[in-house]
């Protein structure tokens, strides 16, 4: 009835699920973090700018890995 290779693969399939969440959760607070800092604290450096950078690399990798994943 249940085999290895179905449980290794429900196993993975978590995984990607946690991973895909994972940056979603990293690109927001980044996000969140960013506008905070523009609009409450007024910071004009370069530091902010590398936040919204991350963030949206962040979600960048979210999209790749999940798109990749769908075809499996």
């Amino acid at each position: 009835m249940f085999s290895a290779q179905n449980m290794s693969t429900e196993s993975e399939s978590g995984m990607n699920i946690f991973r895909d969440f994972l940056f979603l959760v990293i690109f927001l607070v980044l996000l969140i973090v960013w506008v905070v800092s523009r609009v409450a604290l007024h910071v004009a450096g370069g530091l902010v700018h590398l936040i919204l950078i991350v963030a949206i690399i962040s979600l960048i990798i979210h999209f790749v890995r999940r798109g990749g994943s769908r075809s499996a």
